[in-house]
């Protein structure tokens, strides 16, 4: 999908003339005179006689960003189902698409270059993620501060698949490099794969 380009939008904000008059810092007869004299634009008066002013305001609208993550490339197929499902979201609510990101990584760096790039630029509307587990494993809340509760979560249950493996295989083998040394990490860290895919495999066949 193409990417689209920044848009903008127009409402009225509506305030009597004499907050009118305090935001221009010039004095409430002053502001009524200019009314009296048609210089005041979209200002209307009401049957009571409260003067109205309709102050057009414009604002940039960048749009949403759709950001889609497996752990692996090997993962290719599962990135590409997550990004139609986020695509058909967001059209579904009528959401500018500004972008869509791709990226493979574990959701325990926090050093993915494209997810870091929208942050620091803070150009978007939105960030859609199907789950909060593919924007990060841990620290979901920071993000939402971090971005002014810009995140839009498909669906908020915890997503069951191979990458919530992996990624707690690299806890336990970073913890145990630590604790045992690097060797010995990853021959625990072979057994603990063994055993989680074992378990895995039993909860999904029984």
């Amino acid at each position: 999908m193409a990417k689209v380009s920044n848009l903008s939008w127009i409402y009225k904000l509506k305030m009597k003339l004499s907050v009118y008059a305090k935001k221009l810092g010039v004095t409430y007869k002053t502001a009524w005179n200019h009314f009296n004299n048609g210089l005041i634009k979209n200002a209307y008066k009401l049957p009571n006689g409260t003067i109205i002013v309709n102050e057009e305001i414009s604002k940039e609208e960048h749009g949403v960003i759709l950001y889609a993550r497996t752990s692996s490339s090997q993962n290719k197929q599962m990135l590409e189902d997550q990004v139609k499902r986020l695509e058909i979201y967001a059209i579904a609510r009528g959401y500018k698409i500004k972008n869509i990101i791709k990226e493979f990584g574990s959701g325990l760096n926090d050093e993915r270059k494209q997810l870091v790039k929208i942050l620091t630029e803070n150009k978007y509307d939105k960030i859609i993620v199907e789950h909060k587990d593919r924007l990060t494993r841990f620290g979901f809340n920071w993000f939402v501060i971090m971005t002014q509760n810009r995140i839009e979560v498909i669906n908020e249950c915890k997503e069951k698949d191979e990458d919530l493996v992996k990624d707690l295989i690299s806890i336990i083998h970073c913890f145990s490099s630590r604790i045992y040394g690097l060797r010995r990490s990853k021959n625990i860290k072979n057994k603990i794969k063994e055993a989680i895919q074992s378990e895995v495999s039993w909860t999904t066949y029984n």
